[in-house]
Formats: C-alpha cells, structure tokens, sequence
C-alpha cells in the first residue's frame, strides 16, 4: 500500500518507530484542494478540504500489511481513519491512502510546521511509540486513547532526564551500562516491566547480568505551601492504596501537595498547576527545593520539590482536589513548629514531605527574612 502523509509520520524516524520496519525514501508529493491546519490544545495537524488550497506531504511505498496495522492503531485512536485520495507525484497523478480526521475535528490558531515541531517533539514521540509497541497484546484504539496521556508523561519523562552533577560519583559514559527487557511491560496507568541489566564495576571489571524488576511511574512536582509572614505550612491528607495493601491500620496519610507532570509540561508549570487543583492556592513565588529519585533500586519516579510561597490565612481545615479524579482531600493550615512536631513524633510517614519540612527548616530563616 502506498500511504500519503502530510504531518508528523512526514518525519523519517518516527514513521519508522510506528511502522516497525526501514523505510524506503518517501516520494514528495502534494494533495490539492485541502489545507493543513493544527489541531486546538494539542501539537499535531490535520487536514481538510479547502478550495484552492495545496497540502505538501510525502508519499511512502509498498506498506506491508504489519505495518499498516501499527498504523491505524496509531492513528485510529486518535480519530484519523484510512481513505483514497489522488495525489500529484512526480508529475503526475498518483492514487494513495491518506489518514484523515473526524469532521468535527477542532481546529487550532496559527500555523504548523513540520521543522518546529521535529524541534520540540520528535524524540518523545519516537519514546511513546516505543512504549506502545512494546506492548503484547497491543491495546485497541479506544484503550489507547486512554492510556496516551500516561504514555505520552512517560515519554517526555525520558526526554526530561538529564546527568546531576558527579563529583564525588562515578561519571557514567557510554558503553558502562547495558540494559534489555526481559518481560513484556504490564500493568495500565502505570507500567511495571523486567529487565536484564549489567554494569561496569568499581574494580572495572564488567558485573554479571542481573535479572531486575522495575515499577514504570511519572516524574511528578511535590510542593510545600508556606506563608513566610504567618510561618504557617499547609499539609495535605488522603487515604492512599499503598499503606492499605501493606495493612498499615490507618492509611489516611499527610503528605504534601503532589502530581504527575504532564507531557510538555514543565516542572513549574505542574507545580503551580497542583498547587491551584488540590490546594485552592496560587503560588506567588516558586522556590526549588531538591530534585530525586525515592527509591531508585526499583522505581522510575524522579521528583521535583518545590517550597510554594503562599499566603496562607484560613486557619480551619478545607477541603480540595478535584472530584473528576476521584481526588478526596484535607487541606490542614498550620504553624510550622507544629508540622514539624508530627515529623518528630511519627505521624508524617510520607517522605517527600518530611523532606520538604527538613528542606524548610534549613532555609526557613532566609525565606522570612525576604518578607
């Protein structure tokens, strides 16, 4: 099959990531009649039929039927269906596949571009189509769609990380580490996969290869609210599954403000985003506090903590969250010399907010000093 496109599978590396295969080089090729327009809150195009006006797309050649069916997964979850569609080639007229959207498809402001795009989301695209393909049994498209906005954070997640300074560390270089999946990845909003890994040891000889088991999560930003004025933090408590599989008697838990970050979201931008939809706060000053892996022998999370600085003038407890992700919150306004003596007598059993009290009570001075 011959198929025409005119978006992001334009880009080489990413049409071969969802195909699953090399690709021979496409052949340019316009589509009259039609326009290209972005698709609103999102960073993809689409196209339709506008009179007079001219599409620039590629054409790839002799499909097999494999990669076609990674294909229509890929585009079928997100609305885009197969139809024929006669394009010029070379010339001449050429009759093609094209994956077109809904008619209700909305359309976005301004202009879209190929290159700018490449620029900011190629490589976390090619990571979620990985991800995606990896999958055995692949999902439908409608389970798809539903899991993209976690595959999509893990994607970026990946597309975030960068080397934390190493002098007193080893500084890894290329070749030190290897690493393959020895199990399919499981599990739905998160992933929970197996691997077999081996590194280069501190005598420098090279370790045997070691069977591991990694939990799949999300980079997410952790925030502490605090009113240097009042020198008053505000504390989050929810019930959590965590505690309540390990049969902890009570699994109402303090914690600070916390979520996922979002694909081509910043680390500030979640910050200040949770902070409003759990905490009914906006910030009016971001102070980072530590960035970190919480146990990093088996999870993939990696925090960015934050120390929000807030005006914090409700003295009673309140309610937050939002009641769309099932999110059932106490807000607890309080001084900090009484936060942190639920940190000293054993009630704060959460650590990214013991961390984050720790982290205050180390700068806490400075921060009421700047008013």
């Amino acid at each position: 099959m011959e198929l025409f496109t005119y978006g992001t599978l334009m880009s080489p590396a990413l049409m071969a990531a969802v195909a699953g295969m090399d690709l021979p080089t496409p052949v340019p090729a316009t589509l009259a009649d039609h326009a290209i327009f972005p698709v609103r809150g999102d960073v993809v195009p689409y196209i339709a039929p506008v009179a007079g006006g001219v599409v620039q797309g590629l054409v790839w050649r002799d499909l097999p039927d494999h990669a076609i069916m990674r294909l229509n997964l890929y585009e079928n979850a997100f609305g885009y269906a197969l139809q024929s569609v006669t394009v010029q080639a070379d010339g001449k007229p050429r009759a093609v596949h094209v994956y077109l959207p809904a008619q209700d498809m909305p359309p976005g402001s301004g202009s879209w571009s190929l290159a700018g795009w490449e620029k900011s989301d190629l490589t976390p695209a090619i990571f979620a189509a990985q991800e995606l393909f990896a999958l055995d049994p692949l999902p439908a498209p409608e389970t798809l769609r539903r899991q993209w906005p976690q595959i999509a954070a893990r994607a970026w997640n990946r597309h975030r990380a960068t080397a934390a300074p190493a002098t007193l560390r080893r500084k890894a270089v290329v070749g030190d580490t290897q690493v393959a999946a020895n199990t399919r990845p499981m599990g739905g909003f998160f992933r929970f996969q197996g691997f077999d890994i081996s590194h280069i040891r501190f005598d420098g000889t090279r370790s045997p290869v070691l069977q591991r088991e990694v939990f799949i999560g999300f980079d997410a930003a952790i925030v502490l609210p605090y009113d240097p004025a009042r020198d008053r933090v505000l504390l989050l408590e929810q019930p959590r599954i965590g505690p309540l599989v390990r049969h902890d008697p009570n699994p109402w838990m303090l914690e600070a403000v916390a979520g996922i970050i979002d694909a081509r979201e910043t680390p500030e931008q979640a910050a200040m985003r949770e902070t409003a939809e759990e905490a009914r706060l906006t910030p009016y000053r971001l102070i980072p506090a530590g960035s970190y892996y919480p146990s990093p022998g088996a999870v993939s999370e990696y925090f960015y903590s934050f120390v929000a600085l807030c005006d914090l003038a409700v003295d009673a407890p309140y309610g937050g969250g939002l009641a769309t992700e099932g999110e059932d919150l106490r807000l607890h306004p309080m001084d900090f010399d009484a936060a942190m003596a639920l940190a000293d007598s054993g009630e704060i059993t959460t650590g990214p907010l013991l961390m984050l009290l720790y982290w205050l009570a180390r700068h806490r001075a400075e921060l009421r000093s700047m008013g």
